[in-house]
């Protein structure tokens, strides 16, 4: 990690922090910048911000640029279910029960020691635990993935991600019946400060935005879709406890006393995005895996 400090100068007032750190690293792209400004890797004066600050003469900034390293993960040859592929991206559908990245616990068996042995030019952007890794689902959450071949599609991908550009559309089965057809929750997502293995609604988190609407209603359940239009950390599952409706089979989120599915009932049924390099618009969509569609049909003979 290499660590760069620098004293905003006055011919650069209201300049804003990812294009003054995009002038001063032309070997990165601003959308690199603007990844390291979400991960909290700048500061001005000390504090971290946002993409959109703009600076002031005197502001002293810092900033810490990811070292390059090796690819060290072992290529698995584990089969995927691949939706779409070229030269610059690959669509995949997850299984549920699969991690996407290799981390503390799980260092083999993820969706990316699978991408590394099916094709080894995946984006360096993330590092060596995450290659072409620009957006992820929980383990047990199924569905559509879009991963990138290359830096400039990465980078293209996470601007459309922070532009609110993709569509990502989920279904879910939750607690309780939900009696409006649709709604909307806005509400900051950060790490819980009474449990740091949570996420939760706290005053000092990132946005972040669910759009939800009900498919069907059952005596003690809601099957819902919600379309993200912004991406935090277990949000649908964050968001629809905080409105009441956790999701069924939840670990983290939901009550004790749930429907033995064996991690939340989530599945990331749409994605949409505009192709880095072509600029079309690619949309895709998988139906829910037979696990979920097996918890609805139980659901429809409890009652």
């Amino acid at each position: 990690m290499t660590k760069q400090q620098y004293e905003v100068k006055a011919d650069q007032s209201k300049i804003r922090i990812d294009k003054l750190l995009a002038e001063m690293n032309p070997d990165n792209s601003r959308s690199q910048v603007q990844m390291w400004i979400n991960q909290d890797m700048v500061t001005v004066n000390d504090k971290n911000v946002k993409a959109n600050f703009k600076c002031q003469p005197g502001d002293i900034v810092k900033w810490a640029i990811p070292e390059a390293q090796p690819l060290s993960i072992n290529p698995e040859d584990i089969p995927l279910d691949i939706v779409y592929e070229d030269h610059d991206v690959i669509v995949v559908n997850k299984p549920r029960g699969m991690v996407v990245h290799p981390s503390a616990g799980h260092s083999s068996g993820t969706l990316v020691n699978a991408l590394i042995y099916h094709c080894r030019d995946l984006s360096g952007i993330n590092g060596v635990e995450r290659p072409g890794i620009v957006h992820r689902i929980d383990k047990d959450t199924s569905g559509l993935l879009v991963v990138a071949k290359n830096d400039l599609a990465h980078a293209s991908l996470a601007e459309q991600l922070q532009d609110k550009d993709v569509e990502r559309k989920y279904e879910a089965i939750v607690h309780g019946v939900i009696e409006h057809e649709n709604g909307l929750i806005d509400a900051p997502i950060g790490r819980d400060p009474k449990d740091r293995q949570k996420m939760g609604i706290v005053e000092e988190g990132k946005p972040a935005v669910t759009h939800f609407k009900v498919l069907k209603r059952y005596e003690r359940f809601t099957h819902v879709e919600c379309q993200l239009e912004t991406g935090r950390t277990h949000q649908i599952r964050v968001h629809m406890k905080y409105i009441g409706y956790p999701l069924v089979g939840d670990p983290k989120y939901g009550p004790r006393k749930t429907l033995n599915i064996d991690g939340q009932a989530l599945h990331a049924k749409v994605l949409g995005f505009t192709h880095p390099r072509t600029n079309e618009w690619l949309h895709f969509q998988v139906d829910a895996p037979k696990v979920f569609q097996d918890m609805l049909t139980q659901i429809e003979k409890m009652y």
